[in-house]
């Protein structure tokens, strides 16, 4: 759903676009979904470990980085490519809304990446190659 919304910022910087209400809504469900997801997990679930290895920790941990990317991609088109191409900046509400949005999709995605990064290093086993001191 978001990926013709990127490549509509990429391919024309400077013009607001025009997303359909229902897309907005869903964009908006599913960063509510993966913010209260992420909560409910991170309070009351325990990470249960199926089992431990320093190499599957790592690509655990990498990618919860890599899927980092996607919301630095947004952030860069948005804030560095698209913003300064406006002619005319919307009204200041309607441009701290969509601020708002961005920014809570932003933190949805850091927030993905935490709970992966947290699951790769219960994943990652403590004792291959580490020193004891």
């Amino acid at each position: 759903m978001i990926l013709p919304i990127f490549l509509q910022l990429i391919s024309n910087p400077g013009v607001q676009q025009d997303i359909d209400p229902l897309t907005q809504a869903a964009i908006i469900a599913g960063a509510i979904a993966l913010q209260g997801s992420y909560w409910l997990r991170y309070r009351w679930v325990t990470i249960h470990v199926p089992f431990r290895s320093a190499p599957v920790g790592h690509l655990v941990m990498f990618a919860s980085r890599v899927s980092f990317f996607f919301g630095g991609a947004l952030f860069s088109v948005i804030f560095f490519r698209h913003v300064p191409e406006f002619d005319m900046f919307p009204p200041l509400g309607q441009a701290m809304l969509k601020l708002l949005i961005v920014m809570a999709i932003l933190f949805a995605l850091f927030c993905y990446a935490l709970e992966l990064e947290r699951f790769g290093k219960a994943i990652d086993d403590p004792s291959s190659g580490r020193a004891n001191t």
